[in-house]
Parts: structure tokens; sequence; C-alpha cells
């Protein structure tokens, strides 16, 4: 994923009464306002139920809150996926699919795999790409023509077949974290996996403690960790979010992408952690 410094502009209005569900009293969700539902900490509980969207809602960039560009998530055959085959090129249209519930301590776990070839027009880096986007900004608060929302991302990738490229590494739009007890300002930092190539299965699983630690496993292995996730004040979209100078994150949603390159996911479940 890439994210540039932009100009801040006017919030649009939310239209349709429909996702009011997603409005919150503050532009990210404070630890007391986390919904139960996902479980008590030993339970995990799927987000996704395996026959529809419910629950979650598509931000596109350049179309507003809740359109589903081109029909590009949608769920077939048990599966979610991220399709292009409505496209007739790319043109810029990010897109990411927000879980209604925000939360702030908990084990994430997807089982993901790409296919097919990426759809014309997609940026070479897009190839064969998604992420988990973690502790984002409410998705009401994004601009309409927002590349990517202001969060951490387990970024995804998959081989080409040839070379080395690691999955669940974390990329940082509007943010910032520590790793190593050094802040990191580089957008992209790799994890350890191996790689995988071709349309594989593959399993990765985020432990997310607040404002602490953030775990990334692969198939069972840790393969990245860092802490302290916090907005970057050089990102203008990231600038807006931060009140009464504390840019720490603790909590906030939790979105898939659409970046070009057909995804599937079969998996998406959550277990509530103590703080």
């Amino acid at each position: 994923m890439k994210t540039a410094i932009r100009s801040v502009h006017t919030l649009h209005a939310l239209a349709g009464c429909g996702l009011a569900i997603l409005v919150a009293v503050s532009l990210f969700a404070t630890p007391g306002a986390l919904a139960a539902e996902a479980g008590s900490g030993s339970k995990w509980t799927p987000l996704f139920n395996g026959k529809d969207l419910d629950g979650w809602t598509p931000k596109f960039a350049g179309h507003e809150l809740g359109e589903n560009y081109a029909d590009t998530f949608r769920v077939e055959d048990g599966v979610l996926k991220a399709a292009y085959d409505k496209y007739e090129k790319f043109d810029g249209k990010f897109g990411h699919l927000f879980y209604k519930t925000p939360y702030s301590y908990y084990r994430l776990r997807v089982e993901y795999r790409f296919v097919g070839e990426q759809v014309a027009g997609g940026p070479g880096w897009a190839f064969r790409n998604n992420g988990l986007m973690l502790h984002c900004q409410d998705p009401a608060s994004m601009r309409v023509d927002q590349d990517f929302p202001v969060s951490v991302e387990v970024q995804l990738l998959g081989g080409n077949g040839t070379d080395e490229r690691a999955t669940a590494n974390v990329c940082t739009p509007g943010t910032n974290v520590v790793m190593d007890g050094k802040l990191e300002r580089r957008h992209c930092m790799n994890s350890t996996s191996k790689t995988f190539h071709g349309d594989q299965w593959v399993t990765v699983e985020v432990e997310v403690r607040g404002n602490g630690t953030i775990k990334h496993f692969v198939n069972g292995d840790l393969v990245l960790e860092y802490e302290k996730p916090q907005l970057d004040p050089r990102d203008d979209d990231a600038e807006m979010l931060i009140a009464d100078g504390d840019k720490m994150l603790d909590s906030g949603y939790i979105a898939l992408q659409a970046e070009s390159h057909p995804t599937e996911f079969r998996k998406i479940e959550i277990m509530t952690l103590e703080p």
C-alpha cells in the first residue's frame, strides 16, 4: 500500500440511514465503547458468516460510504471475495470493507489466498497484495476521495513464482509504530515469513493489545512484533484525527482491502482479550 501527504478536505456528509451504525461519537472508538458480541476472551467468533456481507460496509475512493463499486466485494460459494471481473480497468478505485464493530484487545485470524490475474491498470506494487487494516479510523470520517483509511496494515502478499516476498508485513497509512524501541517512520517493514507462491491458502493471525504490543503470526509462526501504534502528524488525514495532542491509537475498526488483485477469504474470526 502507498499513502501520500494530502491537503485537508471537507468531510462529506454520510448518506443513507442504513449506515448510521457506523457513525461514532468520536473518530476512534474508546475501549469502553467496544461491543461484547465477539465473545469473552477464549472463544473464536466469526466476523464473516459465509453467506453474505452482513456486518460489513464498503468504502471506495471517489465513492460514498456503502457503495460497493462494481460489485467488488461479494460472497460466492462460501468465500468472501475482492473480485474485478466487472472492471474495464482499475482506475485507482482502492476499496476497503469495514466490519461494523471497533475493537481494542483481540486476536484476529483469517485464511486468505490470491487467485487469477491482476486487473488491468492496477499498480505494479499491488500485484498479489491485500491487507488487514487495524485500528482504522471510523469509515464515516473518511474523505470521499481518500484512498486508504488511517490505520495500521497487516500487509498480505503473494509470490510471483520466483522471487522471495514475505507476507504479514506492517505498513502504516497515516500512522507510525515503535519497533525494537525505535519510532519507525518507514511506510512498510517486512516480516520474517516465507514466500507463498501460487493460489495456496495461508493463515494469518494478529494479536492486538490496544496501544501495546501487536504480533503477526503466519501459519502459527511469529513473524513480526511492534508496539505503540500512533497517528502520524505528517499526514493530513491523520492530523485531523489528533485530539488534544494525543497521537496514540488503542482501538479502531477492522477492514479488508481491494487493491486490484483478486483475493479470497474463507475464514475471518476474532477472539476478544482482557486488557
